[in-house]
């Protein structure tokens, strides 16, 4: 592609509105933005889109998110779906509602009928909507945790999960099939009048409701403890405000205080430099308001309230982060233990972790007696294996995870669902307390349990063509040469899941890794050791995770810490 050439079609064409030739015309004498805006095209992948706000081939504007949804209705009128509609929801990110809109109205003028949210929603809330309106697909119009000058556009199947295969190949090649200019869109008033756009909300909303009140194990503890348990929340700008409130009071959680400079939606995300729970940043002025009020718990969702963070108070006063490795497991103990106790686990029950989560839960599923099953990063891949257990008869579906942060309890949705893990968490400290412990002792009785599992993650951002390049290289470099050691530690088996292949160091036997292919490798070491490396699937970062196992909290830190600079001198001598 010749970017000059294609930054002038979008300059001076009338095609493009007014609005984005004086954007591009701005920068005119800027060559290495024009290059970043128009090498390539943003890319829709087996995630839909995500890129940065503005005009151009390799951005996120209304062109983009038109063509990419001319392909989708291409899809679905081959399969002939196009009567079942698509639902649609977005978060507070700027150019939002104008995305979603725009998705919208070029869904009405392919004959097929949008259900668009009358403001903004949490994604779990689309995968459920996706399910109750029977809808052929949904449409998310989000970028989760990004820095504010991004958006995206996720896209959903019937069953409630993001797409996974053939129908992410399927879109994708769609897409790929037209131009900004093959897509067509029609006047809003027109698509109403045409019975092709609807605006939903709250009977959505009750019902969602409705399905996670389905989920709690002891309201009992809620009605003694609720009264009396102190909760801060804050929504980080986004769109967990209203449906996270509403569910904790509705239960009988009586003393939730929100952190007021971050109630309201705002796409700035001025408090933080970007909205990610996972950041310390992000939990500054909710742990001041915890202290002020004494809290026991301390909760942040992220903007489109798909991942939750979260601090909680020990006995003695002391607040502590809970990684989304802790807080997955101390709600798959929770709900594995209290199903147990009160209805009895099924026979063929399974819980699901992507392979970069914590292992951790594979001694709680031995413990247990229920299978676990691996996946490749991406909730998606776990939405695919509960849509494989109810077409097969093959499992039940208990708890699943991802380290990210997010986790789903339940099967009214397909995706990562931060309000019932909002709801849940706050049970089981109702729950515990009834015990006389806090979830910081639930914690610790869990490392007792299991073994001092810790888990962490170095990231490294290397952002434009280069960055793109580097990380190749990183990638490339891992695939040809395995290391025989890291951090001192043997490496017993590789995981090539590129090529689909484990490798026995020691006896060179090689067996496949039994999952989808993906640029992933992973690394079994002595002592219950592990790393694995990937690049980012949303941003331009490559991710080291890795865990340890400790012979006490202090212990595995320790070793934590140690492997973590074992990791820095490797990604040091890749470089």
């Amino acid at each position: 592609m010749d970017y000059k050439k294609v930054y002038e079609e979008w300059l001076t064409n009338p095609f493009f509105d007014e609005a984005t030739r004086q954007e591009l015309a701005a920068i005119k004498d800027d060559e290495k933005e024009i290059k970043e805006r128009f090498y390539t095209d943003l890319e829709f992948g087996t995630a839909g889109l995500r890129g940065i706000i503005g005009a151009g081939t390799n951005r996120m504007n209304n062109y983009i998110v038109a063509k990419a949804t001319q392909g989708l209705a291409n899809y679905i009128k081959q399969r002939k779906k196009q009567a079942k509609g698509v639902a649609i929801a977005y978060d507070s990110r700027h150019c939002s509602p104008e995305f979603a809109d725009v998705a919208a109205l070029c869904l009405a003028a392919n004959g097929i009928k949008a259900y668009v949210f009358e403001s903004l929603r949490p994604t779990p809330e689309l995968s459920f909507a996706v399910r109750y309106l029977g809808c052929v697909a949904g449409i998310n119009v989000t970028a989760s945790h990004n820095p504010p000058e991004y958006n995206g556009y996720k896209v959903y199947w019937e069953d409630g999960a993001q797409i996974t295969p053939p129908h992410d190949a399927g879109i994708m090649r769609e897409v790929k099939a037209i131009s900004v200019q093959d897509a067509i869109t029609m006047p809003k008033q027109e698509a109403i009048h045409e019975g092709l756009y609807e605006v939903i909300g709250k009977e959505i909303d009750d019902a969602y409701m409705a399905e996670l009140k389905k989920l709690v194990l002891h309201q009992e503890c809620i009605d003694k403890y609720g009264k009396e348990l102190k909760i801060v929340y804050t929504p980080l700008h986004g769109t967990g405000n209203i449906p996270a409130r509403r569910i904790l009071r509705e239960l009988g959680f009586e003393n939730v205080y929100v952190v007021p400079e971050q109630e309201l939606p705002d796409g700035d995300f001025p408090t933080v430099s970007y909205p990610n729970p996972e950041a310390a940043e992000a939990f500054e002025l909710a742990l001041a308001l915890a202290k002020q009020h004494d809290a026991d718990l301390v909760l942040a969702t992220d903007p489109d309230a798909d991942r939750l963070g979260v601090y909680v108070k020990d006995k003695d006063g002391e607040y502590h982060c809970l990684t989304g490795n802790m807080s997955g497991s101390l709600l798959a103990e929770y709900e594995l233990s209290q199903i147990k106790a009160t209805k009895g686990l099924p026979a063929d029950g399974a819980l699901i972790k992507s392979i970069v989560t914590t292992n951790l839960v594979n001694e709680m599923a031995k413990s247990y007696g229920v299978k676990l099953v691996e996946v490749l990063t991406g909730f998606k891949f776990i939405g695919q294996k509960m849509l494989e257990f109810e077409t097969k008869h093959n499992g039940t579906y208990l708890f699943g995870f991802e380290e990210s942060y997010g986790c789903l309890i339940g099967t009214h949705a397909r995706d990562k669902d931060a309000i019932v893990a909002t709801m849940a968490l706050c049970e089981a400290a109702a729950y515990y307390r009834s015990q006389g412990k806090t979830l910081w002792d639930a914690m610790i009785d869990i490392y007792e349990k299991y073994g001092y599992h810790v888990d962490a993650i170095h990231t490294l951002t290397l952002k434009g063509i280069e960055g793109l390049e580097k990380i190749k290289s990183i990638m490339d470099q891992l695939k040809s040469h395995t290391p025989k050691e890291i951090a001192g530690l043997e490496v017993l088996w590789a995981r090539n899941y590129d090529n689909d292949t484990a490798t026995n160091m020691k006896n060179k036997v090689v067996v496949p890794t039994g999952l989808p292919k993906s640029n992933v490798v992973y690394y079994e070491l002595e002592g219950g050791a592990w790393l694995c490396v990937r690049p980012s699937g949303t941003e331009p970062k490559i991710k080291f995770y890795y865990g340890v196992i400790g012979r006490d909290f202090d212990d595995a830190q320790k070793k934590s810490e140690e492997f973590g600079e074992a990791v820095n001198k490797m990604i040091e001598y890749m470089m």
